[in-house]
C-alpha cells in the first residue's frame, strides 16, 4: 500500500544520516522490545507480511516521528487486540484479566538468542516456471495495491533488465492477506536515469528483487 513507510526516492525529508554511531539499541527499552518480539509465539494466522502491513497502517504522524521499536510496540498491540489475545485495557494496564485464545507460551529468556538465529525461509520448490529470462527488458507495474507489497513507489512504471532468476519465493502481497503463493523472483537492474530525470546519463544503477506479477514485458 502507499503510505509514509515508502520514502525511497522521495524528496523533502532531508539528507540520510550516514555518520550516526552504530549500536544495536539506543535505550534499554528497545532491547526489551526486541526480546519480546523474538519470544512471542505467533498465532497461526500471523505472518511477517501481515505484520508489515499492520505496521504500515500506523498514522503518518506517528510513523514519521516515533522511534523504530516504538512502531514495533504499536504494531504488536494492534495485532494482539485484532486477534483477541489481549484487550486495549489489558495492554494499557500491563495485566491480563481474561484467558484469551490458547497460544503457546513465550520462549524462555535463555532460548531467545538461539531462536533469533533461525530465520524463516520463503523460497519454495513448487511454483510456476519463470516467464522471463536473463537480459529480458521489462516494465514494472504502474499501480500499487491496498495491502503490503514489496514494489516500491519510486520504481513503478519504469523500465529495467532482468539480471538474475532467484527461483520461486512466497509473494508478500498474497501472504499479507493469508494466502501463500509462490512466484518467480528476479533481480532487476534499473539505470539511475530511468528512475530520476536528474540522473540521466550517469553510470549508477539500482538493483531490486521483484516478483513476476510486478513485471510486464516491454
Amino acid at each position: 500500500m502507499d503510505g509514509p513507510h515508502d520514502l525511497g526516492g522521495r524528496q523533502g525529508f532531508g539528507p540520510v544520516a550516514v555518520d550516526e554511531k552504530e549500536e544495536p539499541f539506543h535505550s534499554d527499552w528497545e532491547a526489551r522490545m526486541w526480546a519480546m518480539d523474538h519470544s512471542i509465539r505467533y498465532p497461526e494466522d500471523w505472518n511477517i507480511d501481515w505484520w508489515r502491513h499492520s505496521r504500515e497502517l500506523i498514522h503518518p504522524l506517528d510513523y514519521l516521528t516515533r522511534p523504530y521499536f516504538d512502531q514495533w510496540m504499536q504494531t504488536y498491540a494492534a495485532l494482539l487486540v485484532d486477534s483477541g489475545i489481549a484487550t486495549v485495557a489489558e495492554i494499557v494496564s500491563g495485566r491480563a484479566t481474561t484467558p484469551g485464545p490458547k497460544v503457546e507460551p513465550p520462549l524462555a529468556a535463555a532460548n531467545v538468542r538461539k531462536a533469533a538465529h533461525h530465520a524463516a525461509r520463503f523460497d519454495r520448490d513448487e511454483g510456476p516456471a519463470p516467464g522471463f529470462g536473463i537480459g529480458d527488458r521489462v516494465r514494472t507495474r504502474a499501480h500499487g495495491i491496498p495491502t503490503h507489497t514489496r514494489l516500491p513507489a519510486y520504481v513503478r512504471g519504469r523500465n529495467g533488465t532482468i539480471e538474475r532468476y532467484c527461483g520461486n519465493h512466497v509473494l508478500p502481497d498474497a501472504s499479507a492477506v493469508g494466502r501463500e503463493r509462490a512466484e518467480p523472483l528476479y533481480t532487476v537492474m534499473f539505470d539511475a536515469g530511468e528512475l530520476w530525470p536528474e540522473a540521466k546519463g550517469r553510470r549508477e544503477r539500482v538493483h531490486l528483487d521483484l516478483w513476476e506479477s510486478y513485471l510486464e514485458r516491454t
